[in-house]
């Protein structure tokens, strides 16, 4: 096993595992697990082929069976008793800034796979298809979806100053007619 070429994937992996996860410490374990996977079934890899991609659907196939086990699990319970604190309310400003991270969560799992895989990991379409088991067809149309979907979550809506008809509003540093 070449080392070298196994590390120079981590980066990328860290990547797109944080996006997948939204938790850095679950991201890190799912990579630690990818890797451990990766070198076991290391005589698996075809010298030559495409290390990234075969790395990224050990990490993604990993992925998906975790999330199969938790849903089987159940949530776990909440100890009251180990919550020190009362939960503190958000801090104003939030709803002013764009939460990318809260909209990739929102997307559907396989949509914001690919979204990610295709765009933050510049994965070529074929590629997506091969790491997530479907035809470069789906991969496209559930690209298409998950831009789509992006866009309408990441749409802030103005909010008025104003509430006569008619007159113009700011809102949000954007500035619009109301009818």
């Amino acid at each position: 096993m070449d080392r070298r070429l196994l590390t120079e994937q981590i980066p990328a992996m860290r990547r797109y595992a944080r996006a997948l996860t939204g938790d850095s410490w679950a991201a890190d374990d799912l990579v630690q697990d990818a890797l451990e996977r990766a070198c076991v079934k290391w005589r698996l890899w075809l010298a030559g082929s495409d290390l990234r991609a075969w790395l990224f659907t050990l990490m993604h196939n990993l992925y998906i069976s975790q999330v199969r086990q938790r849903l089987r699990q159940g949530p776990a319970p909440l100890e009251l008793d180990a919550v020190e604190q009362e939960p503190a309310a958000p801090t104003g400003g939030g709803d002013e800034a764009l939460d990318l991270q809260r909209c990739l969560l929102q997307l559907p799992h396989e949509q914001r796979v690919t979204l990610l895989l295709v765009t933050l990991e510049g994965m070529t379409y074929s590629e997506t298809a091969r790491i997530t088991g479907v035809p470069v067809g789906t991969v496209m149309s559930r690209l298409s979806r998950a831009r789509s979907r992006m866009q309408e979550l990441m749409e802030v809506s103005p909010r008025p100053t104003t509430s006569t008809s008619g007159s113009a509003v700011a809102g949000h540093g954007t500035l619009r007619r109301l009818k």
